[in-house]
């Protein structure tokens, strides 16, 4: 007996009407992205594992999905690792490539390989799928899209902004209300770093920090000593804890806690500009939070931080999330080329949508008008009619047998195809079509210009 096939754990597949929903939020995306001026490229699904290993920290890495070389990978492998049954020192000797985490370090790639083809600044777009080992939960998927938008070559904050406006855009456009925007900046998680002595452990402090609406206060300050930031400075942290109220309030106790950090004095700056432009132009569907113990856990930010939170009463992580990352085309030869971006999460915000039933009612109305099948002659008069359905832009199939009509007409009812139409052998005769409306059970005889007309103006 054979196996009953299965597919592997954080995978999915989709029905058609599961890709309709998502190409409507690809869609809606992707037009937002071209209307703020942003270009498409695309990178390849796998890339050299050196291109992605360590720019996403010690955890980003375990997550990474590494690929086996071609051939017997074995007869390369490092002996004594392979010996001590090492995995970690016997990867690099068997797998030279994997598959990409996210967008931005390929994109990164990108820009410093084609470096003398791009005119900077350059604002590119890219919707692909990434792939993570992580493990498999609500909302949480080992292969998902990513929706990214990036600008290299300019360090002006006024991006910032636009990128804030961008995602109040894309969900205005999915008629998503009470979205959150939270921000922060990588110069005032260095700065607190400094306050409380623990410049050398930045990285340590923030991928602690980062998980504090998870774990709890308790749990973030015990993973802090376990890293080796000492108490007293941990005590000093106190008040970020319990930091609250407006944008501008927040700022001001900033100001008080990092008056001793020249780099959190820069940091303040920025999100002052940020939060000042952003109050003057307004926002329709989404507000701006600033939080601070928001540090995303990655290396390579090093300004403005952005993450976005889904609205209230709906159990979901962040949809969103970006910033500043002035360093990264560095780490491939190319220096002082400052770059920001954002991601949108497909999938979550498709779960999202979903839990809101937002999602127009046409959407999964691909088909128009389903042709019944009375015989060849009748088919063949049929097709032609399809032929100048389709010419104006108008989907119709014919049903491809010539079986029970009632058979047909349940065919149409489960595809949720709104219109049939018949011509039988009185259509044939008089050159006429019969189109019936599937919801209201009203029907009619046409000519082939009225039923392009109708068939054109109806949803």
């Amino acid at each position: 007996m054979a196996k009953k096939p299965s597919i592997p754990k954080g995978t999915r597949d989709f029905n058609p009407e599961e890709v309709a929903k998502r190409n409507y939020i690809f869609n809606t995306i992707r037009q937002s992205f071209e209307r703020f001026g942003f270009q498409p490229i695309e990178t390849p699904s796998f890339e050299n594992s050196e291109t992605l290993m360590g720019k996403y920290g010690e955890e980003g890495d375990r997550l990474i999905f590494k690929i086996l070389n071609s051939g017997d990978f074995l007869s390369k492998a490092d002996q004594s690792a392979y010996d001590a049954k090492d995995s970690t020192k016997i990867t690099p000797s068997i797998s030279e490539k994997a598959l990409r985490y996210d967008l931005t370090v390929p994109f990164a790639r990108y820009v410093v390989q084609h470096q003398n083809d791009i005119e900077f600044p350059f604002k590119r777009y890219q919707i692909q799928p990434v792939w993570r080992a992580d493990r498999p939960q609500k909302g949480r998927f080992r292969e998902f899209f990513q929706c990214d938008a990036d600008v290299v070559g300019s360090q002006s904050l006024w991006q910032e902004v636009e990128f804030v406006q961008l995602y109040d855009a894309v969900f205005t456009a999915l008629k998503l209300e009470g979205v959150t925007i939270k921000i922060n900046n990588r110069k005032i998680l260095a700065g607190i770093a400094e306050v409380i002595g623990a410049q050398d452990k930045l990285i340590d402090f923030t991928v602690a920090l980062d998980k504090l609406d998870k774990i709890g206060e308790a749990k973030v300050k015990e993973e802090m000593l376990g890293k080796g930031i000492p108490e007293a400075g941990i005590d000093k942290l106190q008040p970020l804890f319990s930091l609250s109220g407006s944008f501008e309030s927040q700022i001001a106790q900033l100001k008080s806690i990092l008056e001793t950090s020249e780099e959190g004095k820069k940091g303040i700056s920025e999100l002052e500009f940020i939060d000042k432009a952003i109050s003057e132009l307004k926002l329709e569907s989404a507000s701006l939070q600033l939080d601070v113990t928001l540090a995303r856990g990655l290396n390579y930010y090093t300004g403005a931080i952005l993450e976005v939170s889904a609205p209230k009463g709906v159990d979901m992580g962040s949809i969103g999330g970006g910033g500043r990352y002035d360093d990264l085309t560095g780490i491939f030869g190319l220096k002082d080329v400052s770059g920001v971006g954002i991601s949108f999460g497909l999938d979550r915000i498709y779960l999202v949508l979903e839990a809101l039933n937002l999602f127009p009612e046409t959407i999964t109305n691909t088909v128009k008008a389903l042709f019944i099948n009375f015989g060849d002659a009748e088919a063949m008069a049929s097709m032609k009619a399809i032929k100048e359905l389709r010419k104006n832009g108008i989907n119709a199939e014919l049903y491809p047998d010539n079986k029970k009509t009632v058979r047909q007409f349940n065919y149409a009812n489960k595809r949720n195809i709104p219109n049939v139409v018949l011509v039988g052998a009185s259509e044939l005769e008089n050159g006429t079509y019969t189109l019936k409306n599937m919801e209201t059970g009203d029907q009619q005889s046409v000519d082939l210009k009225t039923l392009v007309t109708l068939l054109g103006s109806r949803k």
